[in-house]
């Protein structure tokens, strides 16, 4: 895979290809869009995820994925461990008796791996289509986001693309073959950016150093005029605040719709630990109401970002996670659209009112959540991620 250079940005021009895009606009649009590329495969398919849930969903994904193999598909399916942590661990004997291929990323063995996490969506199928997004397998992501199941979305994806999301998923696959190496705290990364006609693929890994998603979108945020995010999980690094707040100061528009529900409660708090600067710089925020938001979308300008990542500590330097960067004014145009309809279920925060609705103890325990997650939390994994190393150079002088 390409390394991305320092001195590249995402808008260096790139050859011609024929990649097409369709959002899927829900989980539930999204989960069935999986399925049925699932049954229509001839050839191969690739299933990796974050959160694999033994329910219902579950078990039509396994026996859809059985079903292929019956039909002489090669099946691959790589989970984080971490995760999937509820799946039986005799879940897919029925697939690897027919000949599939199951892997866990990271086998959850020891405390001090649990930090190294695949947090990437990704299904392929005959290498011809790919779906990317915040879709997990299992029932929370199966609806509508508005009377029932998570908000969530992604992209089905043909063309060129597909065959890099394809090499990526077998760059993980190969990986998980045996125990992941330690990753010290001052590892550098090993980011990639593959660049199309209209995308680039941002690929990111653990380690230090300014990862490739990071830093194209501080490209982009550093001209941007229309800013519209639709996050889950909403702690940005210190340089991507202030990029925000630079953008609505010049006179551009910052719109974000955040968790009203969330899932993790302490990143919830965190990210309303920021909202009054932010608030304050003119940038708007919304909170979406009717069920948890999963999603993950970026829309600067004409320019859109969709895929795994949120914006968090993890997801920005930790996690490994994929995103698309896509330059198309049509495909903005539709996340616009999305972004709309979103906006009318969400509640607007009321820059005048804010801080005087929330009592001193509840700003101290947004002040402690934004610390357990911005601090603590990348420490404990660093710490982690020392011993291991340790340990590793330890057992080779032995030998």
């Amino acid at each position: 895979m390409l390394k991305l250079n320092p001195q590249e940005h995402p808008n260096s021009t790139p050859p011609l290809d024929a990649t097409t895009f369709r959002w899927l606009s829900t989980g539930e649009e999204g989960l069935d869009a999986m399925l049925e590329a699932i049954a229509g495969a001839t050839v191969s398919l690739q299933l990796e995820t974050y959160i694999f849930a033994p329910g219902l969903l579950g078990l039509r994904f396994r026996e859809a994925l059985i079903q292929a193999r019956r039909r002489g598909v090669r099946v691959q399916v790589l989970l984080d461990a971490f995760g999937s942590l509820g799946l039986p661990t005799n879940f897919w004997n029925p697939l690897l008796q027919l000949g599939g291929e199951f892997r866990w990323f990271n086998s959850f063995r020891a405390a001090e791996r649990y930090g190294h996490r695949n947090h990437r969506k990704l299904l392929v199928a005959d290498s011809l289509l790919a779906i990317v997004g915040g879709f997990n397998v299992g029932e929370d992501y199966y609806g509508d986001g508005v009377a029932r199941g998570w908000r969530d979305l992604g992209l089905q994806i043909k063309g060129p693309l597909v065959a890099a999301l394809e090499e990526s998923f077998f760059h993980l696959f190969e990986k998980a073959a045996d125990p992941p190496p330690a990753f010290p705290p001052f590892h550098p990364t090993t980011d990639t950016a593959i660049r199309g006609c209209s995308w680039t693929l941002l690929l990111s890994e653990p380690g230090l150093g300014r990862r490739a998603f990071k830093r194209a979108l501080l490209h982009d945020l550093s001209r941007a005029r229309d800013v519209r995010i639709i996050c889950a999980y909403f702690v940005p690094t210190w340089r991507l605040r202030r990029a925000l707040i630079r953008t609505a100061q010049r006179g551009g528009r910052v719109q974000l719709i955040l968790a009203g529900r969330s899932d993790i409660e302490v990143s919830r708090l965190a990210s309303r630990s920021l909202y009054a600067k932010l608030l304050r710089a003119g940038v708007e925020i919304c909170e979406y109401q009717p069920q948890i938001l999963h999603a993950k979308l970026l829309i600067i300008d004409h320019v859109v970002y969709a895929g795994s990542a949120n914006l968090d500590a993890r997801s920005l330097n930790i996690n490994h996670e994929l995103m698309i960067r896509i330059d198309n004014e049509k495909t903005a145009g539709q996340a616009r659209a999305i972004f709309e309809d979103d906006l009318t279920r969400s509640r607007p925060i009321d820059p005048q009112t804010w801080r005087a609705s929330r009592s001193f103890f509840t700003r101290l325990l947004e002040k402690i959540a934004y610390f357990l997650l911005v601090r603590i939390d990348p420490l404990l994994i660093s710490l982690r991620w020392r011993n291991r190393a340790q340990h590793a150079l330890e057992k080779q002088r032995k030998r």
